[in-house]
């Protein structure tokens, strides 16, 4: 356990999340309807505290370690996949508070319904003016978008005369700049199969106006004004940790059905019941198995790295394939477990009204996200061969 967090108040954290479950069970159908999460279950989160966990102290938040991010977003999938999603968004999204001076970052998140999300890749220009820059930009996939009170805009740097600004590392800067959800044009172009209720749309500024306070690069520390455990993380390390406990709450959550459907179903023309079935007790066990084999590798692997982080402040690419390797397999085992699960739960799966349907589509929603693919496996292999590999995957 972090040397800024104790066991108990962690514990405390997850009895919130667990608290809020009966809330996202009983609104899961209209969140997939309306494509957006409730204001019921928006009111439920935010009393909860719960998109605040990122958030350092002195905006109210808990920058709660890595592990309990990660059981907190699979308690909230559990129950529905899309408000753990729009969760696990936000965990990384708050983050960036941490490398902003304080008054803005509390412009930003200060309200208790703040809600910041972003739209993926770099797809923004930035042209340096006076007291900041003119952003323009579209961005899709910003997961929580409909939401968010703030909308961030990944962006290349430019200067005034239109040359690209050169980082310390030689390559071309890049910021992402943060403004009032309201400034932007938003895009209804969420119409997917699963994971309907993260309403990640897309958006677009033309040259807006924003501050340079207002604009962050996360990923360099020298720009880290907080230095808690968590913020030595980069973002696409807490992105793997949390979306894939999506992907394993979606799973458990539907176990947990089939294993309440194998105590009530007998499946036609069968001559016993399916808790009588060797081939059905076999099967569920050994999706149990699985299902906890590769939860409990991800977390060990998180609470091993998050203490040597918690002393050395420092993350080592081994830490990083370590994680994307561990949180890679969770996604992809936590899929296999759930299609098992579909056929196992024979034709009562393929209807809207059960338990099933919508959580199949919503983990394959999951595992075509750069989370959970295939390719992360070639990127951990290569560097544990020494032929190195890109930080940007890892």
């Amino acid at each position: 356990m972090s040397s800024e967090v104790t066991a108990a108040s962690s514990e405390a954290v997850l009895e919130k999340a667990r608290a809020v479950v009966p809330v996202l069970r009983a609104a899961a159908a209209e969140i997939e309807a309306e494509r957006a999460l409730t204001p019921v279950v928006l009111t439920a989160m935010h009393d909860a505290e719960l998109f605040r966990l990122t958030l350092p102290r002195r905006h109210n938040g808990a920058a709660l370690p890595l592990p309990v991010l990660a059981q907190v977003a699979e308690i909230i999938a559990g129950a529905d996949a899309s408000t753990g999603w729009c969760l696990g968004q936000a965990f990384g999204c708050a983050m960036s508070a941490a490398f902003m001076d304080e008054a803005p970052a509390e412009e930003v998140f200060g309200a208790k319904e703040a809600v910041l999300a972003w739209g993926a890749g770099l797809q923004g220009k930035m042209v340096a003016t006076d007291g900041g820059y003119l952003v323009s930009g579209t961005w899709r996939f910003a997961s929580g978008s409909h939401h968010a009170t703030w909308l961030g805009g990944h962006s290349k740097v430019f200067e005034a005369d239109g040359s690209p600004r050169q980082g310390a590392n030689g390559r071309q800067a890049n910021r992402t700049a943060l403004f009032p959800r309201e400034r932007a044009d938003m895009a209804d172009d969420w119409h997917v199969m699963g994971l309907r209720g993260t309403r990640s749309e897309g958006y677009t500024v033309e040259n807006l106006f924003v501050t340079n306070a207002l604009t962050v690069d996360r990923e360099t520390p020298a720009e880290r004004q907080v230095d808690s455990t968590l913020f030595h993380f980069p973002t696409t390390a807490v992105y793997a940790s949390v979306f894939s406990s999506v992907a394993l709450g979606i799973a458990q959550g539907a176990f947990d059905e089939l294993l309440g459907l194998g105590l009530a179903k007998k499946a036609r023309a069968a001559r016993t019941s399916l808790k009588e079935s060797p081939i059905f007790q076999t099967e569920i066990a050994k999706l149990r198995a699985q299902l906890e084999s590769a939860r409990a590798y991800k977390h060990v692997t998180l609470s091993e790295i998050w203490e040597t982080v918690d002393t050395s402040k420092d993350l080592t690419m081994p830490d990083r394939a370590r994680i994307r390797l561990s949180t890679t397999y969770a996604i992809n085992e936590a899929t296999a477990v759930m299609e098992q699960i579909y056929r196992l739960a024979g034709s009562t799966a393929i209807f809207d009204g059960e338990p099933f349907e919508r959580r199949f589509r919503d983990i394959h929603a999951v595992s075509q996200q750069v989370q959970g693919r295939a390719s992360n496996y070639e990127t951990v292999g290569r560097f544990m061969l020494g032929e190195g590999a890109d930080t940007i995957f890892m």
